[in-house]
């Protein structure tokens, strides 16, 4: 009974060991951030605007120059609790300013903080993993260049087992993926490759358009087989739209009603657009025509969800 006792107990500390190991923060790697290098603002301006930074990290209701000053507090309700919009201004005691370039990659693309803690998801860097060292460089020398925001944004209000980082770590095992969700165009798609891969990067990377556009799993994760085919507003009201180009749906859109709605807010049927869809295309309006079209390019030539179909 003693040896089946001392037995259960060491396979118990060594699960517990394994799930330490495995849930621990990631970093770059050496190859990794040796791709990095200081960036030109004006270019990291056009990455912000595509990463749609100012909708969740500005004042709620900011306008104008007010977009520019990033002192969080955002409150976004979740089924997980609540998560609020740190402050990324280049303030050293509260944004970002302390940061290095590569303290900034690892929070885009890991999900790790400078200290080593596991960022959450709330923060898409599920989506800006995907991002080119390049950008990573501009958008950190636009931000760096920003208005100081003195002020440290609100604590998380989050239950258990939710309020526990570390375990972060297995999630992010699970669900941390740099490869694209859509590895080509839809057979028999009239599109240049190039325009479509650079649809590709904006909408699964820096745009991060399948956070709310795709279905999650129990565990919050995307559910990548109906990719961009709807799912349900994360405050629990309403729908957010399929936008995969399924028959009867967004479907009936041309590329060119896409870009025009992007660039515009209006749709082919003259509705405005609405909700929280306002920021996103608000930033979208400020990208070259080129990456709207991209965009519209990558949306026409990838697989139609019908599950998540209005």
């Amino acid at each position: 009974m003693k040896k089946a006792v001392i037995a259960a107990l060491l396979l118990v500390l060594a699960g517990a060991g394994i799930g330490w190991g495995l849930s621990a923060p990631t970093r770059m790697s050496a190859q990794e951030a040796a791709l990095l290098t200081e960036g030109d603002a004006a270019r990291g301006e056009l990455v912000f605007w595509a990463g749609g930074c100012a909708s969740c990290h500005a004042a709620k209701g900011a306008d104008g120059e007010d977009l520019l000053k990033l002192g969080g507090g955002l409150r976004l309700e979740t089924p997980f609790g609540v998560f609020v919009a740190p402050n990324i201004s280049p303030s050293e005691a509260d944004g970002i300013g302390a940061w290095s370039l590569v303290d900034f990659a690892n929070a885009m693309t890991h999900g790790t903080s400078p200290g080593g803690e596991n960022l959450y998801p709330a923060f898409p860097y599920t989506s800006y993993v995907r991002m080119s060292a390049a950008d990573l460089g501009d958008l950190f020398a636009f931000l760096k260049s920003l208005p100081i925001v003195e002020g440290k944004a609100a604590a998380h209000e989050l239950g258990f087992p939710f309020n526990i980082r570390r375990g972060l770590g297995l999630w992010k095992r699970l669900f941390l993926d740099p490869a694209p969700v859509i590895a080509s165009p839809l057979n028999g798609a009239d599109v240049d490759r190039a325009v479509w891969e650079r649809g590709r990067y904006l909408v699964e990377g820096p745009g991060h358009c399948g956070e709310c556009h795709t279905p999650r799993d129990f565990a919050g994760g995307l559910v990548l087989a109906d990719w961009l085919g709807g799912a349900p507003a994360p405050t629990g009201e309403g729908k957010i739209p399929n936008i995969t180009p399924v028959e009867g749906g967004f479907g009936s859109w041309s590329a060119a009603d896409i870009a025009y709605y992007l660039e515009s807010g209006f749709t082919p049927e003259y509705d405005s657009v609405g909700g929280e869809m306002v920021h996103v295309q608000e930033n979208m309006a400020r990208l070259p025509a080129s990456d709207r079209e991209a965009i519209a390019a990558y949306l026409k030539a990838i697989p139609p969800v019908s599950a998540g179909s209005d």
